[in-house]
C-alpha cells in the first residue's frame, strides 16, 4: 500500500512517516519545498505540493492508496482540509485518516475546532474508508515555551485548573499508523494522555525535573493576550484565547468510553506528561 502523509515534516507527521517506514510501507511525504525533503528517512519519497495551491495536488496525490491528512492551525484550515479530501478522491485513494480534534458539545465555537467540521463532513460524504483522530492538546506544545520555563521560571500556558488529558505526539502517530495499516478501524477515535493536567500541575512537573522553581503564570487571559501579541499575529492570539477560555471553563478530559475506544488503536498505556518532561528537561539541562 502506498500512503501519502500530508504534513509529514511536522511534529506529528514526521512520526507518522517514520512509523509507516518502520513497518515496511511505501511512504510518500507531501512537502511544499525541495529543501524540506532532505530530512526525510531513507526510502521515503517526497511529493512537492501545497494544500493552498490545488493545481499542485493531482501530481502529488497520484497513485496513492491511503492519505494521512494534517493541516496546521491557520486562517485557511478549512480550505486546506477540503483541498486534501478532494485531491484524495480524485486520485482514487481508498482510505483517509484525518487529524482533527475532540469535539465535546459546546466547543464548536472555538475557531480551530470549527474549521475542522466542514472537513470532517466532506470526509464522511466522500465514500472513502476513513478514521478521524481526535487528540487532546500535545505535550510537545510546551517546547515553544522553553525560554519562559528555563530562563524565567514561568509556565505561561493558561490552561486553568479543571484539567486536560494532554497527549504525546508519539502516541498520536502510533494510533495513526494503526488506523492506516490495520483493517476495521472506522469512525472517530479519541487520543488522550493518562493524566488530567492543570496549569499549576504542569508547572510543578517542569520545576521538579529542572531542579528549580517554575511558577504557573495564572489564568488571566488579558495578561496572556498582551504578552502573546509580542510574538503572534492578532488573529492567532484571538483564536487561542477562545480555546484557552474553554479549557479554563470546562477542562478537556476523556470519558471511560473514550479510553476504551482509544485502546482499539493504542492498546498500550499512553505516555505520561512526567515521562515527556523528564526526557525534555534532561536535554535542556545538557
Amino acid at each position: 500500500m502506498t500512503t501519502l502523509v500530508v504534513g509529514g515534516t511536522g511534529t506529528v507527521g514526521s512520526r507518522v512517516v517514520a512509523g509507516l517506514a518502520k513497518k515496511g510501507e511505501k511512504v510518500l511525504c507531501l512537502t511544499r519545498s525541495e529543501e524540506k525533503q532532505k530530512g526525510l528517512p531513507a526510502g521515503v519519497e517526497a511529493r512537492i505540493g501545497n494544500l493552498e495551491d490545488p493545481p499542485s495536488l493531482p501530481a502529488a496525490f497520484a497513485g496513492v492508496d491511503a492519505v494521512f491528512l494534517l493541516n496546521a492551525l491557520s486562517q485557511t484550515e478549512t480550505k486546506q482540509g477540503l483541498a486534501g479530501v478532494g485531491a484524495a478522491k480524485v486520485a482514487g485513494a481508498k482510505r483517509i485518516v484525518y487529524l482533527s480534534v475532540p469535539m465535546p458539545k459546546g466547543s464548536e465555537h472555538i475557531p480551530h475546532f470549527a474549521s475542522k467540521i466542514p472537513v470532517e463532513e466532506a470526509i464522511k460524504a466522500s465514500g472513502l474508508s476513513h478514521a478521524i483522530l481526535r487528540p487532546n492538546s500535545f505535550f510537545q506544545n510546551d517546547l515553544w515555551l522553553k525560554e519562559a520555563i528555563v530562563s524565567h521560571g514561568i509556565y505561561p500556558q493558561p490552561i486553568g485548573s479543571k484539567g486536560m488529558n494532554r497527549v504525546d505526539t508519539g502516541d498520536i502517530a502510533e494510533a495513526a499508523v494503526t488506523a492506516l495499516t490495520a483493517e476495521g478501524h472506522e469512525g472517530g477515535f479519541p487520543v488522550h494522555g493518562p493524566d488530567a493536567l492543570t496549569g499549576e500541575g504542569a508547572a510543578r512537573v517542569w520545576g521538579r525535573h529542572l531542579g528549580r522553581e517554575v511558577r504557573y503564570a495564572g489564568d488571566d487571559l488579558d495578561a496572556w493576550s498582551e504578552q502573546a501579541r509580542k510574538g503572534l499575529p492578532d488573529w492567532l492570539v484571538h483564536d487561542l484565547r477562545v480555546m484557552y477560555q474553554y479549557f479554563q471553563d470546562n477542562g478537556f478530559a476523556p470519558s471511560a468510553e473514550d479510553f476504551a475506544r482509544q485502546r482499539e488503536l493504542l492498546p498500550r498505556p499512553p505516555r505520561s506528561f512526567d515521562e515527556f518532561v523528564s526526557e525534555t528537561a534532561a536535554g535542556w539541562k545538557s
